[in-house]
């Protein structure tokens, strides 16, 4: 009974530890290839029991800028962007980028808060992605008491836990075109087994006209 009783123990601390850090601002999905286009969606879950978050601001990162972003409405937000100058221009379709999206934020009009026990995703298209490991993006969340959380602590790097860990996108590499052709001659192999039942299908209707025509005239005659 003692053991037991220190193994529950044990259990509900880590429970107790491992919750509050699992609700911060995430973006998801957590993963995006390089030089492709994405939708992400960054998640706000609302960690007041008394306090609504009214708004929601996501930098950029500098270092991995992005020639286009675009946001998805949200009912009852509102979202503007600001826009930085780039140092080194981005070379998209053959043309140089020197402006791109610094930050987003959105603010809640009254009545659209996150309330407490719930959680607002608010979705972004941004592309092409850069071709680097990871994008990490600060978050900055304003709670109706004007009390601001800041998601900006950087992931460990003995992967222990931070205490405001910001929003990670991993960022990997596009898949091998070499794979293209594989695919194809699976289609190809669907496409001619489907009309070899076609034509068993065809032939199957045209013995079964024979032998009706057949039986309709032994009918006839008898």
């Amino acid at each position: 009974m003692k053991k037991f009783a220190v193994v529950a123990a044990a259990t509900i601390a880590l429970v107790a530890v491992a919750a509050p850090a699992s609700a911060h601002v995430t973006v998801n999905p957590k993963e995006a290839t390089q030089g492709g286009y994405a939708r992400v969606a960054f998640r706000v879950p609302n960690e007041s029991d008394t306090e609504s978050t009214t708004k929601l601001e996501i930098q950029i990162p500098e270092d991995t800028p992005v020639a286009s972003v675009s946001t998805m409405p949200v009912p009852g937000w509102t979202v503007t962007t600001t826009k930085r100058t780039l140092s080194t221009p981005l070379q998209v379709h053959g043309s140089p980028v020197t402006e791109v999206v610094g930050t987003i934020t959105w603010t809640a009009t009254p009545g659209a808060e996150v309330k407490p026990g719930q959680f607002q995703e608010f979705p972004v298209s941004m592309g092409p992605m850069p071709k680097a490991d990871q994008m990490i993006f600060k978050a900055l969340q304003t709670y109706s008491d004007g009390a601001v959380v800041r998601w900006i602590d950087l992931p460990s790097k003995d992967g222990s836990e931070v205490e405001h860990p910001a929003p990670v996108l991993k960022l990997v590499a596009a898949a091998n075109p070499s794979a293209t052709p594989a695919a194809n001659v699976d289609v190809s192999l669907g496409e001619k087994e489907n009309n070899t039942l076609g034509w068993a299908g065809l032939a199957a209707g045209v013995l079964a006209l024979i032998v009706a025509g057949f039986a309709l005239s032994r009918t006839r005659r008898s």
